[in-house]
């Protein structure tokens, strides 16, 4: 499947909350559509839960929360997205908001981790690290913590020919410096890539 997967919005709307999420459709697979649109749904509500557990547990007033997704890469029969969850929580100095994603093979449907895109034993996460350490030095990024290094799971999404790896807010940087991003090209990654993952397949050729 090479051309762009099909995509319609869904909303969960109720009294304070309002949340909107991609729903894929008209895959060849239903199996495989479900199995996305299942792992959307999932992530979405364990945003919901995570900002209405951190909101009560600041012990304010009423909350209120705006959810909302961007489509990052969609060809090759790959999807590759992002999830943004904001809530505040009156007197609070300001809200938070939770950054979350998902990359998919629409072939199959299934959800691929960091890890996944790459091949067993390649040293692909001493790589990332030694990237995300460059440029945390050349763009001299404030942290706020020390980075040890990236996780099997680290959130991630692809971009075009670009793995952009992220972290959460206060996990590396100041709250007022956002998400940090750390974009990495896949020419710089080819080496130890699965080819027929979702990353692989943004190389020319493939």
């Amino acid at each position: 499947m090479r051309f762009p997967i099909p995509i319609q919005t869904g909303s969960y709307v109720v009294p304070g909350v309002e949340v909107h999420y991609p729903i894929v459709y008209g895959l060849p697979s239903p199996a495989a559509q479900e199995k996305m649109n299942a792992a959307i749904r999932s992530l979405a509500g364990e945003m919901i839960e995570a900002q209405r557990t951190g909101q009560a547990a600041s012990g304010g007033g009423t909350t209120t929360m705006t959810g909302l997704y961007e489509i990052k890469t969609n060809e090759r029969g790959a999807l590759s997205l992002t999830l943004s969850n904001y809530a505040y929580t009156a007197p609070a100095a300001h809200g938070i908001t939770l950054l979350r994603s998902l990359t998919f093979d629409a072939a199959t449907g299934k959800s691929y981790t960091l890890a996944d895109l790459f091949r067993n034993g390649t040293p692909f996460k001493e790589v990332v690290d030694a990237e995300i350490r460059r440029q945390i030095e050349e763009r001299d990024v404030p942290l706020v913590n020390e980075f040890h290094g990236i996780a099997s799971d680290q959130p991630y999404y692809i971009a075009d020919k670009t793995l952009v790896v992220f972290f959460q807010l206060y996990e590396l940087t100041p709250y007022v410096y956002g998400f940090p991003m750390f974009p990495i090209s896949v020419y710089a990654l080819e080496p130890y890539l699965v080819e027929a993952g979702p990353l692989g397949r943004m190389l020319p050729g493939a």
